[in-house]
């Protein structure tokens, strides 16, 4: 997948890779830790989609001001996001979301 920077201001920390509207929007972003993967869990309804992974196991870690840092039983990190990628109304008809 062709790798793409970020705008000027943060070049030197993200890129992402296009990928198709019916796979993950991959974003890469430059640490100064172990590196780890790290998931973004697009949604248009933060608190429903909190509220469906709380009944699946996954715990808040953290709640910010616009995403909430949720952990899984496994203890991996994730965040519930807004929407981040451009063509997220049309992934929404592309994929098949279940509960």
């Amino acid at each position: 997948m062709p790798c793409v920077r970020s705008d000027e201001d943060w070049k030197d920390k993200y890129s992402s890779l296009e990928t198709p509207v019916s796979q993950p929007n991959l974003l890469i972003q430059k640490v100064e830790h172990q590196s780890h993967i790290h998931l973004d869990i697009e949604t248009d309804n933060i608190e429903a989609e909190v509220n469906r992974l709380l009944k699946l196991g996954a715990s808040v870690h953290e709640k910010m001001e616009r995403w909430v840092v949720m952990e899984a039983p496994t203890g991996h990190r994730f965040c519930v996001v807004q929407p981040q990628r451009s063509d997220f109304e049309l992934a929404i008809d592309v994929n098949e979301w279940k509960d």
